[in-house]
């Protein structure tokens, strides 16, 4: 699906969460390495996992353990998770910029939302700690649905709660799912190169409606593009 500039009004612009507005991987890594320590192995680069982060826990497990099983990778993830909601905030900020895009975005009164495959026991908690809870129209966790992305359930819920159109929303993510779902509930979409893009992504290939190198970069393209 294409879209020309200006051909809709810009009703409401969403995000994904890890890689696009917080940079979760300090503590999303931290967890790792210390899983790996707990079995009785050494840490490893900390570039070595950022790029698999927006891939979430279970892929982050795989590339930690790669000798492992299926079976010992799910018990693995779990214990991941209890790891890392001991240490959810301890590292994760805000990408840079992300703030004063947010300020101006509010400013012009166009609603924000978030919709992310990280579940909602971890979501919610997240945001609280670092001031973010009341900053958003939406906030649709990975488990507020019975689907997630790249089904786009989600981001269709979210156009809903923000009580906007779905052709009227941009859906801004890192990973090739957050293309998928946008794609297949008629939004546009950027692609957050600042992110958490794996080695054999390919992001020239999802089709996305454009792309970002820094978060500060999004209001030149909405003020290009989608009438802000």
């Amino acid at each position: 699906m294409s879209f020309k500039s200006h051909d809709r009004p810009l009703q409401a612009v969403l995000f994904d969460l890890d890689g696009t507005l917080l940079d979760t991987a300090p503590d999303m890594v931290g967890a790792l390495n210390r899983l790996r320590v707990e079995h009785g192995l050494p840490e490893l680069a900390f570039a070595t996992f950022r790029p698999y982060v927006s891939h979430g826990s279970l892929r982050l497990v795989r590339e930690g353990f790669p000798d492992r099983d299926v079976a010992q990778h799910s018990a693995l993830q779990r214990r991941f998770l209890d790891i890392y909601f001991e240490h959810l905030h301890h590292g994760t900020r805000l990408f840079p910029d992300v703030e004063d895009v947010l300020d101006a975005l509010a400013r012009r009164a166009v609603p924000i939302g978030i919709v992310t495959n990280k579940p909602g026991w971890l979501t919610t908690p997240l945001l609280a700690r670092l001031g973010l809870d009341t900053r958003f129209a939406c906030v649709v966790s990975g488990d507020t649905l019975p689907t997630r992305k790249p089904h786009p359930n989600p981001l269709l819920h979210a156009a809903r709660l923000a009580r906007a159109q779905a052709p009227c929303c941009i859906y801004v993510g890192d990973a090739e799912r957050d293309i998928q779902a946008a794609r297949a509930a008629g939004m546009r979409s950027l692609i957050a190169r600042y992110g958490y893009l794996a080695p054999e992504d390919q992001p020239d290939t999802w089709q996305a409606d454009g792309d970002i190198h820094h978060p500060a970069e999004l209001l030149s393209w909405l003020k290009e593009h989608a009438r802000l």
